[in-house]
């Protein structure tokens, strides 16, 4: 698959440890932002297979009707505005600012949401390859506030465990996902967990330098390994950081879904395949299929 990604050389005067191996600033279209897919960026940092940012006017952004997934979940983070949701699990809400969402699919779930209210919204969407064990498990969701995460520092722990701070969320282990805010000036230095060899950020406000510079839009992947990673905020910054150890299983496509191995995925796409028989029957997608 054709990426836009580019690939660095360090540069062996530099004082980091984790030098950056790839930088890329996606794919726009609209208000949204398609910055890593499986078959580039998601290849390297996998279990983090997409990576979606968005940034649209509630009157003039798109709806997204019913859909499926099965074998991933889905973590999205508001960062500013409302977004609503609908499962066919039942849930259904509103996400206000600074809440998540956690959706695993598993073995499979459609759902509907977008933009909610008149405020500009703002924040990514996160896909994550589950390992055989929970790709086709029961669905499973939280719908979570602001409230309901708390800080280490200037990282807001969104998934797993950060410097003694540990997420709410029902992720599985060996994925740390922060949401980090730095004042112009300031300096923070990420210590991932023994172990974890993936890592990465995207940054949707201002300058950070690592040392090499990283800027509004763009994702950066750091070279493989453990060592910490040292910041300094050029400006006002906030990104968010993904770090994990490596997803050892390939990652086999659908249309809607990712899984281990080619069963799994065709158990998967029968599984929605059923669920979407049964939302048209029920008029919820229109006209029933024979």
């Amino acid at each position: 698959m054709k990426t836009d990604a580019v690939f660095t050389r360090p540069n062996r005067a530099e004082a980091t440890s984790r030098q950056i191996a790839l930088r890329s600033r996606g794919h726009s279209h609209g208000g949204l932002t398609r910055l890593v897919s499986p078959g580039d960026v998601g290849e390297r940092i996998k279990p983090f297979v997409f990576l979606d940012y968005f940034d649209a006017d509630p009157a003039t952004a798109p709806k997204f009707g019913f859909h499926p997934h099965s074998g991933i979940a889905t973590l999205t983070v508001i960062l500013a505005g409302q977004a609503f949701y609908k499962e066919t699990t039942g849930r259904e809400g509103v996400i206000e600012t600074g809440g998540v969402e956690w959706m695993r699919a598993g073995s499979g779930v459609w759902h509907t949401g977008g933009m909610f209210g008149t405020e500009r919204i703002k924040g990514f969407q996160l896909w994550v390859a589950m390992p055989p064990e929970l790709e086709l498990a029961e669905p499973q969701s939280q719908y979570l506030g602001a409230s309901d995460f708390h800080f280490a520092g200037p990282a807001r722990v969104i998934a797993g465990e950060y410097d003694g701070v540990k997420s709410i969320v029902a992720s599985p282990q060996g994925i740390t996902y922060l949401d980090v805010r730095l004042k112009a000036g300031e300096r923070w230095t990420f210590r991932p967990t023994k172990g974890h060899d993936v890592a990465w950020i995207a940054l949707h406000q201002g300058i950070v330098r690592t040392p090499e510079q990283i800027s509004t839009g763009e994702v950066a992947v750091f070279e493989e390994g453990d060592q910490a990673i040292a910041f300094e905020a050029l400006s006002d910054a906030g990104f968010i950081l993904g770090s994990a150890v490596k997803h050892p299983y390939d990652l086999v496509t659908g249309h809607y879904s990712v899984h281990t191995n080619a069963e799994s995925l065709r158990t998967g796409e029968s599984n929605i395949a059923d669920i979407g028989r049964r939302l048209h029957n029920q008029g919820v997608l229109g006209r029933a299929r024979r």
